[in-house]
């Protein structure tokens, strides 16, 4: 089944009209008409090669909503004209530990929606920047939000589950005092997220000028980073800190922001290491540095639905396909908020190339 698609044949490419294919659907299979699909900083370091292991022709897009067109005989928990979601998994082993646990994200085999290993055409997956896309229906999640919101519902997908699971995990809420770092496509669905959690919440940016919008989202305060005073005055006050910022920095700043025993969770990825933090930080308050990637596929149902519950959607610019080179070299400049999502109709327009 041949599709339109928008991608890129190499690293120092733009993206581009392409035509790929896509499977017929199996018997658990869902086939999904895309809506809409976010744009994530990741699509933009695998499409240009600066991690490693990018496979050509490279369809990036994890955040992806439509409407289902058809089922497989034996799928039961979808039928056609339901809302649906894709984030960044689209297989596992299906029977391992993190398997069974509902923890497909941590599964030595997961695959991911682009750039992971399939048998089908070209070798690997092909994402979300295209017309359709088909799934097995583990891996599908239920979309409740009104439809009208169904583009901004989108980035939940990926910057949503993102913040969603470490704010979880960490078991943030009500008594909390919750510090975000960074107010970008991440940063903004933290401090809506850790809100609507009950916590209270600090955003920190390197610019004043985000600061009204950083209490327009939710935050109860706001840190400019760069001035010490500021950062100071919440030395040893913060329980948890969710650190979104995708580019190299320092992170010694805030470990002292953290009371005894408190975590910074890292779900920024950039393209090269933070410079090593200072093990004293961590020893002198029994401080933790942590990871968190995305989220397994209930918990990312969680993260919908109460993102449903409590009218949570991201703020998004609408751009039309033709216009992700352009949206690439804004998203470097942090000139966007807070998240670009293609309108997949305009897929339709473009004179693709196989």
């Amino acid at each position: 089944m041949s599709i339109k698609a928008y991608g890129a044949h190499a690293g120092n490419r733009p993206l581009e009209a392409l035509e790929i294919t896509r499977r017929i659907p199996g018997s658990h299979d869902v086939q999904i008409d895309i809506a809409y699909c976010g744009v994530c900083h990741s699509d933009l370091h695998q499409v240009r090669s600066e991690w490693e292991g990018t496979l050509y022709p490279c369809v990036p897009g994890h955040e992806i909503v439509g409407r289902v067109r058809a089922v497989g005989e034996y799928v039961s928990r979808f039928k056609p004209g339901d809302l649906v979601g894709v984030g960044c998994i689209v297989d596992s082993c299906r029977h391992c530990a993190d398997c069974d646990q509902g923890l497909e994200n941590y599964c030595d085999h997961m695959v991911g929606t682009y750039n992971g290993a399939t048998p089908d055409a070209p070798g690997h997956t092909l994402g979300g920047y295209s017309e359709q896309i088909v799934v097995h229906e583990r891996y599908v999640l239920r979309v409740n939000h009104p439809e009208d919101q169904l583009a901004a519902v989108a980035p939940l997908l990926c910057a949503g589950i993102t913040t969603y699971s470490p704010l979880r995990h960490w078991k943030v809420g009500p008594g909390h005092k919750v510090g975000v770092v960074g107010i970008g496509g991440l940063g903004h669905m933290g401090i809506k997220l850790a809100h609507a959690m009950g916590a209270h919440v600090v955003a920190f940016t390197t610019s004043d000028d985000k600061r009204e919008a950083a209490l327009s989202l939710g935050a109860d305060e706001v840190v400019v980073s760069r001035n010490a005073d500021e950062m100071e005055k919440q030395a040893n006050s913060l329980d948890f800190i969710l650190n979104t910022v995708a580019a190299p920095h320092a992170l010694d700043a805030f470990f002292a922001l953290l009371k005894r025993d408190g975590t910074m969770a890292l779900v920024g990825a950039p393209a090269s290491p933070h410079p090593s933090p200072d093990v004293f930080s961590l020893i002198m308050k029994r401080r933790s540095l942590a990871g968190s990637l995305i989220g397994g596929i209930p918990e990312t149902q969680e993260m919908l639905d109460f993102c449903a519950k409590h009218s949570i959607v991201a703020d998004i610019e609408m751009i039309s396909a033709d216009d992700i080179n352009q949206a690439y070299e804004r998203m470097l400049k942090g000139d966007v908020k807070y998240r670009f999502v293609i309108d997949s109709k305009t897929l339709k327009g473009n004179e693709a190339k196989v």
